[in-house]
């Protein structure tokens, strides 16, 4: 695994979706750079290098796969105050949920999320799903440098 490969940031509370979908990141070699967030609240500390993330590197992931049904903080919530962070809005999110309600897909792209992916319910396409956001996403996608305003 190249040490440059970014982070990603899986923010999730289902114990069995982080299991798939690092299972799926695994495929490419991309788990190892994996680390959830268990509900929104994890997530902002994590991308603001706050509580027990605080001595993590500096340097953002890649992307944010973020579920929308979360305690404490939800999706939606999540991605509002990513984009309204100076620091942070340039984050690419992509949303992964199990949700089909329209509103969360109209919120999530008025809010700027950069996809909004339905989790497939079969296991094999879910993998796949999961799979191609990863290598998209960490490997071929082109970030903007860290810093620019």
């Amino acid at each position: 695994m190249k040490a440059d490969v970014p982070a990603i940031l899986l923010a999730e509370d289902n114990p069995n979706d982080v299991e798939l979908t690092i299972e799926a990141l695994e495929r490419h070699r991309l788990a190892n750079r994996v680390t959830v967030a268990h509900d929104g609240v994890e997530a902002m500390e994590y991308l603001r290098r706050e509580g027990a993330f605080s001595n993590r590197e500096p340097g953002d992931p890649a992307v944010v796969l973020l579920d929308i049904k979360m305690p404490r903080k939800d999706g939606l919530e999540v991605l509002r105050e990513i984009r309204g962070d100076p620091a942070l809005r340039r984050q690419p999110v992509v949303i992964l949920t199990s949700s089909r309600e329209e509103q969360d897909l109209i919120t999530s792209y008025d809010l700027g999320v950069n996809a909004y992916v339905v989790k497939p319910v079969d296991f094999s396409s879910f993998i796949d799903a999961v799979k191609e956001l990863g290598v998209f996403w960490a490997l071929i996608n082109e970030r903007p440098p860290n810093g620019v305003e």
